[in-house]
């Protein structure tokens, strides 16, 4: 399979140059475009939006288009004799000039941005919520039109995954892999365990146990064989990257989850991973990724590349106060062969419940008595910096739902800067910036860039269009030569991985 990977990965870049979409007739929003949608498609104009299109004819055409956009039609409104959508907001304009198109309207109910509170704290059981502030910002921010991606052993659709209206929350689903159970469901209920953390709205607990974004929409990219302990292949997690990039514009995907870590030490300079990772943070997807549970030792890809956000555990021994915080143990820190302190930052990851995926198989099945019953409903306890990193992730969801034009390394820098360092178990060598704090990242305005003049990947210096890097702006706004074609990807090492940053010691 490795050795069809460039004729793989030919194929696809010829099948999307043919479906490209249509180039609008005219940039200026016509009169027949709702004015919200307009404002959308001038300032967010990859955010998904839902709209309503009414028709002046019959036929396909219209709806036609709306795929070629990058769309996709949700339901057939024949009452008014036309349909709903969902499509990137900068398309709309084109949308409207379409001839046949009598009106685009926005639909309001399923794309509300403010939220209300919608979701409670009151029976919230999750202390990491309230130690890491996020229950602070939910009155304003909950994920809501931000995509995050899963990479990770798939994911089950459950009722804490849904909204309250019973729209599903998982609104992609694909699997690269070829063991056992090739559906993209979760048979091993790692991936399962990661979004309930990310976006789980804590339905089936009456909000005891709830994610960090819990209107985020999930984007289900399984990488796994359920049955060799969760392990994928740097080939599958290579695949499912590219196809978050070029499916990134549809679903909104603004994050991307890496509960993984290779299993062999690597150089980012060589690794596929870390190249693959790369193209995605020039692209404007901000990637966050666990640590590992081995401790010292940073040298495991993709938490060793220095662009993105490398995420170490805490235990925060059950308390909302993070005074009683340390370091967990198995936490991975120290500097890469290249000279890069890892992590960046660290957050909760010792006792984590969240989501479980199939009771019978995988880890509930192999630690039955991680197993944690509410009103019911069976929840799952697990430890690792995999539990960590999906907090910066739903963090990033509802930093980018508030301010959806910061880069990926503004992203960075402001959760570095407003990590809060003031707990006794601090030190920067284990903790990097400190504990993640999304109330304080919120409520930031500093815009300043990390990784300003970090070298990025060899590998992307030597593909079929390497890196010409006097076009490069170090302040990650003209990323535009950085393409999956950037990769020399013949020249690399195809290394299995592992859910290694999951922790089942004492």
């Amino acid at each position: 399979m490795v050795k069809h990977f460039g004729r793989w990965i030919s194929t696809l870049l010829i099948g999307l140059s043919l479906i490209g979409p249509i180039a609008p007739i005219d940039s200026a929003p016509p009169a027949n475009l709702h004015p919200y949608l307009a404002d959308l498609a001038a300032h967010t104009p990859e955010a998904l939006v839902s709209v309503i299109v009414q028709k002046t004819g019959t036929g396909p055409a219209v709806e036609a288009q709306v795929r070629a956009l990058g769309g996709q039609i949700v339901a057939e409104l024949d009452i008014i004799h036309g349909f709903a959508a969902i499509l990137p907001a900068g398309q709309t304009i084109a949308l409207a000039h379409t001839p046949g198109v009598r009106a685009v309207s926005y639909n309001a109910p399923m794309a509300e941005t403010a939220c209300g509170d919608c979701t409670t704290t009151g029976k919230l059981a999750n202390t990491y919520i309230k130690s890491i502030r996020a229950n602070q910002v939910w009155s304003r921010l909950q994920g809501q039109g931000i995509g995050v991606a899963v990479v990770d052993s798939g994911v089950n659709w459950q009722a804490d995954l849904y909204t309250t209206m019973g729209q599903n929350r998982v609104v992609a689903n694909v699997g690269f892999h070829n063991g056992y159970n090739a559906t993209t469901f979760d048979a091993y209920s790692h991936g399962s365990h990661v979004a309930g953390i990310i976006g789980g709205n804590g339905r089936s607990s009456d909000g005891a146990y709830v994610g960090v974004a819990p209107q985020a929409s999930i984007i289900n990219v399984k990488v796994s064989d359920d049955l060799q302990s969760g392990a994928g292949t740097a080939l599958s997690v290579v695949q499912g990257l590219q196809w978050i990039l070029q499916n990134k514009a549809l679903y909104n995907i603004r994050v991307v989850n890496l509960s993984l870590n290779s299993a062999v030490a690597e150089s980012y300079h060589t690794s596929a991973i870390d190249a693959a990772v790369e193209v995605l943070w020039f692209n404007g997807i901000v990637v966050v990724a666990a640590a590992g549970n081995s401790g010292m030792g940073a040298d495991y890809p993709p938490a060793n590349d220095p662009f993105i956000i490398t995420v170490g555990a805490v235990e925060d021994k059950g308390t909302a106060s993070i005074s009683d915080d340390a370091v967990a143990v198995f936490s991975t820190y120290g500097t890469t062969s290249a000279g890069y302190a890892k992590p960046e930052l660290v957050a909760p990851g010792r006792n984590i419940v969240s989501l479980m995926g199939n009771s019978g198989q995988g880890l509930p099945a192999a630690h039955p008595g991680n197993v944690v019953s509410y009103n019911g409903s069976a929840y799952f306890r697990m430890s690792g910096t995999s539990m960590a990193a999906p907090m910066v992730s739903g963090a990033v969801a509802l930093l980018l739902q508030d301010e959806p034009q910061l880069t990926p390394d503004q992203v960075k820098y402001r959760l570095m800067a407003t990590a809060n360092k003031s707990w006794g178990g601090y030190t920067s060598a284990k903790a990097g910036a400190g504990i993640l704090d999304i109330a304080a990242a919120v409520a930031g305005s500093t815009t300043q860039s990390a990784n300003t003049g970090t070298q990025a990947s060899r590998l992307l210096w030597s593909g079929a269009q390497p890196v010409t890097w006097s076009s490069v702006n170090w302040n990650s706004v003209n990323w535009n030569s950085v393409n999956w074609n950037s990769v020399n990807w013949n020249s690399v090492n195809w290394n299995s991985v592992n859910w290694n940053s999951t922790y089942w010691g004492p």
